[in-house]
């Protein structure tokens, strides 16, 4: 038989170890907020603010060519400071930092596709042949601009056949 002594001891120790399991859970949490708050304060292009985000999304959809090797011929290389080539950069290195953070998983890609939705889709096939020509040229491997725009696609895929 069991008395209160043992039945006592039996909750405190299982209160300690969710003590301990609750503060492992919280330390990570923690450790993933400071991730996250850093990589936002140190780069600059996830801080772009909404109206010059929507300044340079719209003039980037406004740019006209073909593919990269038209882009040049029209506008120059991508890394001058013409006004086309400033929007154009400032929307890739703000998706390569929200890449960033989606890869880490520190940001859900669900929060991502709710604000951004369908639209990134003409945002991405309007930047990928310039993504693909800078690549080619500097020699670059995959981007985190292209794993976020392969997870919005997949988000996308998913998110139809539920509507169905």
């Amino acid at each position: 038989m069991v008395d209160a002594t043992e039945i006592s001891a039996i909750i405190a120790a299982a209160g300690v170890l969710i003590g301990v399991v609750y503060y492992i859970l919280d330390m990570r949490h923690q450790r993933q907020e400071r991730q996250t708050d850093l990589l936002v304060r140190i780069v600059p292009w996830v801080n772009i603010g909404s109206i010059e985000l929507q300044q340079a999304v719209m003039k980037t959809l406004k740019t006209e060519y073909k593919d990269y090797d038209d882009f040049v011929k029209r506008y120059g290389e991508l890394h001058s400071e013409k006004p086309e080539q400033t929007a154009i950069l400032a929307v890739i290195n703000y998706f390569e930092g929200i890449g960033i953070l989606v890869r880490r998983k520190l940001v859900d890609i669900d929060l991502v596709y709710d604000f951004w939705g369908p639209d990134i889709n003409t945002i991405r096939e309007k930047l990928k042949p310039i993504i693909e020509g800078e690549k080619s040229k500097w020699n670059y491997p995959t981007l985190n601009i292209e794993y976020l725009f392969d997870e919005m696609k997949k988000k996308e895929q998913k998110s139809q056949k539920t509507r169905a």
